[in-house]
């Protein structure tokens, strides 16, 4: 026989033991050839792979994988057990033709990398992007976008002028971001462009979608493009169209809507790739039945819904839908399933099927996909294959009668398992499923020869189940082969569950042969008692035979006495309701439809006592129960960060259920005093508006945000009832006093149907007038600029003052009685920030009208000015004074004739031309802000600029 026990690789060599090292398998390692003649403190990081090549059939080679760090201490690694000498030499396998086995290694030194030391810009010549908390996710939008060289391009086009800060325009700090990853030689921070979006400290913290995020930054990119030569850019470069159309089958009707997007959401789950996840996309839905479509003239008709596609845009954004709602565990979880995408994307593959009749087929739908690592601030060269790998996911998961017994009833109630919580293996696709299984041997320590394999299938009420087990010929395949079997035959990817038979003794047996007739039956028992639900155990029965067969095993498996009487009930599904049913002991198995992998539940037989005594005395009760009961958090709104108490409360519980039992918690006899308000999963804060008053019909309501699930609710205790409260509008008014420097708040309610003209009526029964007869007038302010005066007709339930200051001020005689020249105009405050460009102005302080008189100059103007302000001459003598209009200064002489720069009026409003006071920001601040009621915390992904 042909055996070389060593196989020079350049300076690497493959070690054979062709007997075993120790073992009854074949041993094989990768040696370092010359290892002792290498420098000192020598180490190399490799990955590779050895093979015995199947001269046969190629595709049943036997290849693992493995990497190490290799040093004088560990001058070898590989497998001591790679695969079963009894496999080697046997000769119909074809590992061993005409005496020769050949061996195969392939090898991929790579240096080893010192994360501080590394320096990507040499390496790659790329630069990374500093990760601020948890910013990663808009790193790697940036590291995209920037790699696009028209967008690129576009960027560095955008205007921008010399007053302009990075840390207050997008584009600018954009621009900025762009040209150090171009040009830096070290990785770059990205606080100027989150400064520019309006965002703190915060939201650097809060990890976000990263397709929204995509959306809400093209959004706001697309319109400061307006207007300029890069006008457009976004929807050139991201924008396709596709067709949404509905037609009649029956009749000549047909329907069609052509829509627009900047990206598509492919599913992942089911599919295996991105071909897979199109297809799933273009899928017609059938409308009969109950969901006929309703053609225009011609009825209910059954009809074919689809949508394809008009065009694609030059950069077409996938965004791979890899989370999904969990019914049974109500929470969002991760689809780990491996998911696969070539090279190129050939979107007119199979004679163009994803596109409408309208697109133009001369145009080539052909993408390349394009790679490169980008690791926050280290940026990494890969080969193709280790980084599409990498990339695809996939994994096997092998659940277990241990599994089982330890999941149900602590974990999980329905179903079998948490497959998330499982032993998984990572395998690639074309290792033989055998070699798995002595994986699986060294993992548990269940020899191969006792091993049988269940796939579990996805049944049509979105339970999962095991279904049928292993055939010899689907075990003789590849992992990646039994990949596709599951999925097209299952609808689900990869799972495994571990059939393993016991003795006597408690030691592995080789599995029983099952027939068709032989049906596999998991149980759980039930104690009212305790409330508690646990596994039991599996049996065979065959499919004639009865339950009151299996009553003595299932009495014994409990531990019941041997005449205790017990019921049977079958666990059908638990989404969207609960439906457990009664089985009847005296029918076949074929007659109550049992089938392999479904679950019975069973107790002792309920009894009349038992209804009384326990709070769910059987197994559909307690299943119902489990199923929509719910651990609320309540905190209180004052204090949004802090956990007051925890109810057990059911997701069918009503509005009014829910605040009965907060008000008992709180040892309240009034419930309707009670307002509750819903928790923003995204920014883990309260929502900005309150629930309503029986606004909503179940606390599962309560606790939906968008597609994502809360455990908490804020509360707050009213001092009227919530009814009465909601007919009413309160409105926060800052007053300010004529004659004394002093602003008050008052909270002025009253029913939503009032006019401004209550509220002022209201307003002077609480205020101080410098005079009995003093007409007041209410306004809208907003950062230090007046936008509105409200007219007294107007009503309240318009005015949103959660934004904006509502201001209430006397109104100066001088302005009641305006002479036919007399203009009144606004005065702001106003200063240059010294950290700022000397154009940039910020207004600041409180704004106020002036009457300015026919032909008045700024000298006399000045004058009644430092008389209203009661500003000291030496202070007063540094004020300048500007006429300003969309923001720019034109400054003024005392000489100048105020009234005539009023002349003009623009689309921007009377507040977008007034007289600016510029002089330094020495005022106390206001004990108010502009925003009296709004959650500053509530903060979604939002650019603000």
């Amino acid at each position: 026989m042909c055996w070389f026990s060593h196989l020079r690789l350049g300076h690497r060599r493959v070690l054979i033991f062709p007997k075993g090292n120790n073992v009854d398998h074949l041993s094989m390692y990768l040696d370092v050839a010359d290892s002792a003649s290498l420098p000192y403190g020598w180490n190399r990081y490799a990955q590779f792979s050895l093979a015995v090549i199947n001269q046969i059939h190629g595709k049943y080679t036997v290849r693992k994988e493995t990497q190490h760090q290799f040093n004088a201490r560990e001058s070898d690694w590989g497998f001591t057990s790679f695969m079963p000498l009894s496999e080697l030499y046997d000769l119909s396998r074809g590992y061993l033709v005409n005496d020769t086995c050949v061996v195969e290694a392939d090898v991929a030194v790579r240096r080893v990398v010192d994360y501080w030391s590394y320096d990507s810009k040499k390496e790659t010549g790329y630069v990374g992007l500093k990760n601020q908390g948890a910013t990663c996710y808009m790193n790697s939008l940036l590291q995209t976008l920037y790699h696009i060289p028209y967008f690129r391009k576009a960027v560095y086009h955008m205007p921008t002028t010399e007053n302009d800060m990075p840390s207050g325009s997008i584009p600018l700090a954009l621009q900025s971001l762009f040209y150090k990853l171009q040009y830096s030689d070290n990785s770059v921070a990205t606080k100027e462009l989150t400064k520019s979006f309006g965002w703190d400290t915060y939201d650097s913290f809060m990890q976000h979608d990263v397709q929204e995020l995509n959306r809400v930054l093209c959004e706001k990119l697309e319109d400061k493009m307006k207007g300029t030569v890069v006008e457009g850019t976004i929807q050139q470069l991201f924008e396709g169209h596709h067709m949404n159309y509905i037609e009649c089958i029956n009749v000549d009707y047909k329907s069609n809507r052509k829509e627009s997007f900047y990206d598509l959401q492919l599913d992942v789950k089911g599919c295996r790739d991105v071909y897979a996840s199109f297809d799933k996309y273009v899928e017609v839905e059938r409308l009969e039945g109950d969901n006929k479509y309703h053609a225009e003239q011609h009825g209910l008709q059954d009809a074919k819904k689809g949508v394809l596609f008009i065009d694609f845009p030059p950069v077409l954004q996938l965004q791979l839908k890899r989370f999904e709602y969990d019914f049974m565990r109500d929470t969002m979880v991760k689809i780990n399933d491996r998911y696969e995408f070539p090279l190129q994307l050939d979107l007119d593959r199979d004679n163009g099927k994803y596109l409408s009749p309208d697109a133009d087929r001369r145009v080539r739908n052909l993408y390349t996909l394009h790679r490169l690592k980008f690791d926050d601030e280290r940026v990494t060269k890969e080969d193709m294959k280790r980084a599409l790998e990498e990339q695809y996911g996939g994994e096997e998961e092998v659940a277990r009668n241990e599994d089982l017994a330890g999941q149900i009833g602590k974990d999980i109630y329905f179903d079998l398992v948490d497959h998330d919580k499982v032993q998984s293996f990572r395998i690639q696709k074309q290792i033989a499923f055998n070699l798995f299984k002595e994986e699986v041997a060294k993992e548990f320590g269940i020899p191969v020869q006792f091993q049988r394999f269940w796939l579990w299938a996805k049944r049509q009420n979105h339970t999962y189940r095991p279904n049928r087990p292993l055939t010899h010929q689907e075990e003789a395949q590849s992992v990646g082969q039994l990949r596709e079997v599951s999925n097209k035959a299952h609808n689900a990817e990869l799972k495994l569950f571990l059939e393993v038979e016991l003795g006597l003794d408690l030691r592995p047996i080789p599995p029983p042969e099952k027939t068709k007739e032989d049906i596999l039956l998991f149980f759980k028992l039930y104690d009212p008692e305790k409330e508690e639900l646990r596994y039991v155990g599996r049996l065979f029965v065959k499919g004639v035979g009865k339950p009151t067969e299996i009553l003595p095993k299932l009495i014994t498996m409990a531990g019941f006495p041997p005449n205790e009487e017990i019921e049977l009930y079958e666990e059908i599904k638990f989404e969207p309701t609960v439906m457990c049913e009664h089985i009847d002991k005296k029918a076949t198995f074929r007659a109550s439809q049992l089938e392999d992998g479904d679950i019975i539940c069973y107790q002792k037989s309920p009894s009349g006592e038992m209804d009384e005594q326990y709070r769910y005395p059987d197994v559909p009760s307690f299943l119902e129960y489990v199923h929509n009961r719910q651990v609320v958090h309540f905190r209180s709104l004052e204090k949004p960060k802090e956990d007051d108490f925890c109810l057990e409360l059911s997701k069918l519980h009503t509005y009014d259920d829910v605040v009965e039992r907060v008000a008992r918690q709180r040892g309240l006899d009034d419930p309707s005093k009670i307002r509750l308000t819903s928790h923003n999963c995204y920014s883990q804060q309260p929502k900005p508006q309150p629930i309503k008053y029986r606004g909503v019909d179940h606390l599962s309501d309560m606790l939906v945000h968008y597609n994502q699930t809360s455990d908490i609710l804020y509360y707050e205790v009213l001092d009227i009832p919530l009814p009465e409260l909601q007919g009413l509008k309160t409105l926060k008014v800052a007053f300010h006093h004529a004659t004394k420097d002093e602003v008050i708040i008052h909270s002025i309610r009253l029913p939503k149907n009032s006019t401004v003209g209550d509220v002022i009526t209201d307003l002077k029964t609480k205020v101080d007038l410098s005079h009995p007869n003093a007409e007041l007038r209410l306004l809208e302010v907003f950062y230090h600029k007046i936008y509105k005066i409200f007219p007294p007709t107007e009503k309240i339930e318009n005015i949103n003052d959660q934004y904006w200051t509502l201001r209430a001020e006397e109104i100066p005689e001088e302005e009641k009685n305006l002479a036919p020249h007399d203009r009144l105009i606004h005065v702001y405050h106003f200063t240059k920030d010294a950290a700022q460009n000397q154009m940039q102005v910020q207004n600041f302080g409180e704004p106020f009208f002036l009457v300015i008189h026919e032909g008045e100059t700024l000298a006399e103007v000045k004058v009644r000015i430092q008389k209203k302000l009661q500003v000291p001459d030496e202070d007063f003598a540094k004020w300048k004074f500007a006429f300003l209009s969309l923001g720019r200064p034109e400054y003024l002489q005392d000489t100048d004739i105020v009234s005539s720069r009023f002349q003009r009026r623009d689309v921007y409003g009377a507040w977008e031309q007034y007289l600016g006071l510029e002089h330094s920001d020495t005022a106390p601040k206001r004990p108010y802000t502009s925003n009296q009621n709004r959650h500053t915390f509530e903060k979604p992904v939002i650019i603000y600029n």
